[in-house]
């Protein structure tokens, strides 16, 4: 027996996708995979219309989405993660249906509850046997971790597993077993993994950012949560790779053995993991080629799946032990509500992943974010898209002063704690009065009546809707 097809044509013919379905694709190629396009073409050569993707993210790479829009292939889209290009044209209202966004945790809860029904799920597989054991962690193709693909494989009525790596069966150390999968697809490259990184994997040289990082690790230690037992997420920013270079720096020092890292890990925190901060890695998603290498041959550096990571439909999660997460900001306001999605003129370019999840479950949750970005001020009345809500928000650390959110009934202590330690501590209205003398107070954006997009809360409420720009 072998579940082998010849085409995507022909896997696509064998689960017997009709119009109006719903197909789901995952990120971990990221602006390296080739898939998505590849399927959605084969789609559209073949006839079938009104379908709604549901991808965990949508990278610049996925441009041709938008001729899809047009030719009316795709009508629905959902996903964690939009880049700029798309994220432009819905900006635009290219698409008739608003865009659904969910957090990383929340897509995949949506799944196990039946909120959100998949009809075939394609899964990029940098290694697979023709049963559909498949891997991210070996092949010319490999990704690393594939955590986002397991709520995919698992609840969708039909799952093809599209790989360039085919080996004999039975393959050893798979991620997803078989009794997922219905077919498998051999094609010539799935993606390219050097497209894989994001963001800037570097340490920041700026001045700025320099400066911020050294406020947030300093509000990590002045916390009283640096000690044995640890635990900690942190993105693929400069700045917040500075934070985390500067907590390694004291964690040695203090001889202090942290319990696991998380997330979307680089080769940084690899570094960490391999130095002793560090029992343990627990990786949904690989940011550059280091951690990709880390995750194929150190037992410590764990994959899980997203529902692991930050889901509320499991019973715990790695986020509900989490001492302290690093987060950015497009803008925050007055109630320390937190944008991701929208840049300061509306336009589409991001979104929660697991912002809104770490948030909600970290002990501490520090927004690392510049006062003013291309001379607009970072904090204002009211953020055009609720990304992350207040209430989960603790510190925002900017390079002019850091304001601790005591709105909400939490948090006096840690602010003395950061007054006695004399880091720099402002209220947050005191950042947009800093932010507006350096840029200027900005002119009102006038959205459009249009709803592109709602924005959907990892528990699965309506949190906020993004509006068409004019």
């Amino acid at each position: 027996m072998s579940k082998l097809v010849a085409s995507i044509r022909e896997a696509i013919e064998k689960c017997e996708l009709r119009d109006g379905m719903t197909i789901s694709f995952h990120h971990h190629m990221r602006n390296g995979d080739y898939v998505l396009n590849m399927v959605l073409d084969e789609i559209a050569g073949m006839g079938i219309k009104n379908l709604t993707v549901n991808a965990s993210s949508v990278f610049d790479i996925h441009e041709p989405l938008i001729g899809h829009i047009q030719n009316g292939v795709v009508t629905g889209l959902e996903c964690n993660y939009m880049g700029a290009k798309v994220g432009k044209a819905i900006s635009e209202g290219i698409l008739d249906q608003p865009v659904v966004f969910r957090s990383h945790g929340g897509r995949a809860s949506d799944m196990e509850k039946g909120a959100s029904v998949i009809d075939v799920a394609f899964i990029a597989a940098p290694t697979a046997d023709d049963m559909g054991n498949c891997t991210g962690k070996i092949g010319p193709s490999a990704c690393g971790s594939i955590g986002y693909a397991f709520a995919d494989a698992m609840n969708a009525k039909k799952v093809v597993v599209v790989t360039d790596n085919l080996v004999a069966y039975p393959l050893a150390g798979f991620s997803i077993p078989e009794v997922y999968v219905d077919y498998v697809v051999k094609v010539d490259q799935i993606g390219n993994p050097a497209g894989i990184v994001s963001g800037t994997t570097k340490i920041t040289r700026d001045p700025v950012g320099l400066r911020m990082a050294s406020y947030a690790s300093k509000v990590i230690e002045a916390s009283g949560l640096l000690r044995d037992g640890f635990s900690f997420q942190t993105g693929a920013g400069g700045a917040t790779l500075a934070t985390a270079k500067y907590v390694k720096e004291m964690m040695l020092e203090k001889g202090i053995k942290g319990s696991y890292g998380m997330g979307g890990i680089t080769g940084y925190m690899v570094d960490m993991l391999n130095e002793g901060c560090f029992e343990a890695l627990l990786d949904v998603q690989c940011f550059d080629l280091k951690a990709v290498e880390s995750i194929r041959t150190n037992p410590k550096h764990i994959e899980v799946s997203a529902t692991q990571y930050a889901g509320v439909s499991g019973k715990s999660a790695g986020v509900d032990n989490l001492d302290v997460v690093l987060l950015g900001a497009t803008q925050v306001d007055l109630d320390f509500n937190v944008n991701v999605h929208t840049d300061s003129n509306g336009y589409i370019m991001g979104g929660s992943g697991g912002h809104c999840d770490t948030a909600a479950g970290a002990k501490l949750a520090i927004i690392i974010a510049p006062l003013t970005r291309a001379r607009l001020p970072l904090v204002v009345d009211r953020c055009l898209c609720i990304s992350t809500p207040g209430k989960t928000v603790d510190v925002v650390v900017t390079q002019r002063g850091i304001a601790v959110n005591t709105k909400y009934g939490k948090n006096a202590e840690l602010k003395e704690q950061l007054k006695a330690a004399k880091l720099p501590v402002v209220e947050i209205e005191d950042l947009k009065r800093m932010a507006e003398e350096l840029a200027g107070v900005p002119k009102p954006v006038k959205l459009g009546e249009k709803v592109v997009a709602n924005v959907i809360y990892r528990d699965g409420t309506l949190l906020d809707v993004i509006h068409s720009v004019q």
